[in-house]
C-alpha cells in the first residue's frame, strides 16, 4: 500500500503503522490513512506513542496536549480521531461528516460482527497472524450468542488465512467445521483445493458422495487456472529465480525467503 504525501512538513523519523505495514511521515499522510481505514483506528491505535509522534514529528505540541487530555478523560476513540482530523484541517467539513457517519455505523454493529469486520480488514492487508487471532477470539467467546451462519463465515475466513500462511491442516479443519455449520459447496471446493496443495490431505469419507469425479475435474481445472494466473506474481518469480541457483545458494535463499514470508504473512504481535 502507498500513501499520498500532501504536505511539506515531514517527520525526520517515521511512525510505523504496524496494522498496515507502512511508515507515516506527515500529518496529511496520517489523516489520509485514518480517513480511508477508520476501522483500524477505533480500538486504541491513537495511544501515547502516536500522540508523542504527533507532538515531536509534526511539531504539533498543542494538538498533542489536547489529545492527551481527551484520552485521559475517557473520551470515545471516534471523537478523539475526529478532533485530530479537524485540527489538521486537511479534509472538508462535509468529508469529516461522512467520516463521522462511517464511524457511527461501525459502533452500531454487534460485538462479534465488529470483531469479524476488523479481522477481515487485517486479512485484506496480509496481516494474517492478527486476523487469525481475531477470528479465533470470536470463536472462543461467542458462547452460543452467534448463529451458525455467522460462525461458518468466521470459520471460512479463518481457513483462508491459515491457507495463506501454509498451515493447510488447520485450514482444512476450519473449512470442515464451516461446512458443518453451513452446507455450502464453495467450502467443499476450497477443501478439495487444499488436497491439491498438500498431498497428505484428503476429503473425509462423508464428503465423497457429494463430490463426483466430474465435479473434481471442474475444480481441478479452476485450480490450475488460478495457478497459471499466479505465475507472474512477485512471490512465484522469487521461487523461480531461487531454483535457478546452485544448491548452496538455493538453501541460503530459501531460508531468507521463508523468513520474509513469515514476516509478511504471519504478522504476529
Amino acid at each position: 500500500m502507498s500513501v499520498i504525501v500532501c504536505g511539506q512538513k515531514r517527520a525526520e523519523h517515521p511512525f510505523y503503522l504496524e496494522e498496515l505495514g507502512i511508515n507515516i511521515y506527515s500529518c496529511q499522510e496520517l489523516c489520509y490513512v485514518v480517513y480511508h481505514h477508520p476501522l483500524l483506528f477505533m480500538d486504541g491505535i491513537m495511544d501515547q506513542s502516536l500522540v508523542d509522534f504527533i507532538r515531536n514529528g509534526f511539531d504539533m505540541g498543542f494538538v498533542a496536549a489536547r489529545l492527551e487530555q481527551r484520552m485521559k478523560s475517557g473520551e470515545k476513540q471516534e471523537d478523539i480521531l475526529l478532533f485530530f482530523m479537524q485540527e489538521c484541517n486537511y479534509y472538508t467539513t462535509a468529508e469529516l461528516n461522512k467520516l463521522r457517519q462511517t464511524l457511527m455505523s461501525f459502533k452500531k454493529l454487534s460485538v462479534f460482527e465488529y470483531a469479524k469486520r476488523k479481522a477481515d480488514y487485517l486479512a485484506q492487508f496480509k496481516q494474517y497472524g492478527r486476523a487469525i487471532a481475531g477470528y479465533e477470539e470470536i470463536l472462543e467467546e461467542r458462547d452460543g450468542r452467534a448463529d451458525d451462519q455467522f460462525v461458518s463465515r468466521v470459520l471460512n475466513n479463518l481457513g483462508a488465512c491459515y491457507a495463506r500462511v501454509f498451515q493447510f491442516r488447520k485450514a482444512m479443519d476450519a473449512y470442515d467445521k464451516a461446512y458443518e455449520k453451513r452446507k455450502d459447496m464453495n467450502i467443499l471446493e476450497r477443501m478439495y483445493h487444499l488436497t491439491l496443495m498438500d498431498g497428505g490431505l484428503a476429503l473425509k469419507d462423508r464428503y465423497q458422495p457429494m463430490v463426483s469425479g466430474e465435479l473434481m475435474e471442474k475444480w481441478k481445472r479452476e485450480f490450475d487456472q488460478i495457478q497459471e494466473a499466479a505465475k507472474g506474481s512477485p512471490e512465484v518469480e522469487q521461487i523461480r529465480v531461487l531454483f535457478e541457483k546452485d544448491s548452496v545458494r538455493r538453501m541460503e535463499g530459501a531460508a531468507k525467503l521463508v523468513e520474509e514470508w513469515k514476516q509478511e504473512y504471519r504478522g504476529m504481535a
